[in-house]
């Protein structure tokens, strides 16, 4: 089951611990969903998402400010019997001390960040989406071209990693070579990455591994990107009917995603960077709006018109 240790969300969101008696190394979140437990703190825990990370803003704060001890107890008891990852303070506020002991006594771990309750919840749902996203590996690579995520595939030994180099050469951007991990962030949106071992780097056969990010500087390779364009990289075959117009899209699907999807024929003399940054302006000029295939039928249609009519004219 996918998980994000604690340790790394007060890494990245840099909260601080208010209860360092508790080890919260070990422990995992599994949830990219978040709970305000004002329903819990007035005493109503029927459908409660404990396995959420638990986040008190300053509405939760002034409640727990005005409760009664006696009634704080029964309360903080009940909340604390449920596991959960943590539980995480906004705007610098401060747990009460019967609290924080109940926390202590139950080993649930107390954060505290100074961001506004709303701007950290929706920063750490965006990241915990992102880093507990559905995941897949893929052979290919993936290439930021113009700000389009190319994602060439193909088979082993067909030139992949030879169009990658030279659209970096050509100025373009380095994501992932030879395994490409997919994350679906959302419907509509899927995210490429490099697992950490081949991150920067490049097989050449004949040559070895290749740096890029040494060799052609920190501007030539990105992290992550956004797969926008799939080219799939293949043998030429003469008896085989190629597209030549581009009216209908093909489309290939990752993770209930569909992704457009070119199939390229390679033969010696085609430069594949130069086919591949094509296809990527193509399509963003397709995403703005503009097909230029559809311009050319356009322009045949309205000719053929204009024929028949002088035709008709003639008679």
């Amino acid at each position: 089951m996918p998980h994000v240790n604690l340790t790394d969300l007060i890494e990245k969101m840099k909260l601080e611990n208010l209860t360092p008696e508790i080890q919260v190394k070990g422990i995992r979140i599994t949830q990219p969903d978040i709970n305000r437990p004002a329903l819990q703190l007035a005493g109503y825990f029927e459908h409660h998402e404990p396995t959420r990370l638990q986040i008190i803003g300053f509405v939760e704060y002034s409640y727990m400010e005005a409760m009664p001890e006696e009634r704080k107890l029964e309360i903080y008891n009940q909340f604390f019997s449920y596991a959960m990852p943590c539980v995480v303070y906004c705007r610098e506020l401060q747990p009460d001390p019967l609290f924080r002991q109940i926390a202590i006594e139950k080993k649930v771990p107390i954060l505290m960040t100074k961001k506004a309750t709303s701007a950290f919840m929706a920063e750490a749902i965006r990241w915990l989406n992102v880093r507990l996203a559905p995941c897949i590996s893929v052979h290919g690579v993936l290439v930021d071209v113009y700000g389009e995520g190319v994602l060439i595939t193909g088979e082993s030994g067909i030139g992949k990693s030879e169009a990658a180099l030279e659209l970096i050469k050509r100025g373009h951007r380095l994501v992932s070579d030879d395994v490409v991990e997919i994350r679906k962030v959302s419907d509509d949106t899927l995210i490429g990455s490099a697992p950490d071992i081949t991150k920067h780097f490049i097989e050449l056969r004949g040559i070895g591994i290749i740096d890029v990010k040494t060799l052609f500087g920190v501007s030539s390779v990105k992290d992550t990107q956004s797969i926008d364009l799939v080219i799939r990289l293949e043998d030429w075959n003469k008896d085989k009917e190629y597209d030549r117009l581009g009216l209908e899209e093909e489309y290939t699907e990752y993770l209930g995603n569909k992704v457009v999807c070119h199939s390229i024929p390679i033969r010696p003399g085609r430069n594949l960077a130069i086919i591949c940054e094509s296809a990527a302006v193509n399509h963003r000029q397709k995403k703005m709006g503009y097909n230029a295939a559809q311009e050319l039928y356009t322009r045949v249609q309205n000719s053929l018109a204009r024929r028949r009519e002088e035709d008709e004219e003639e008679v």
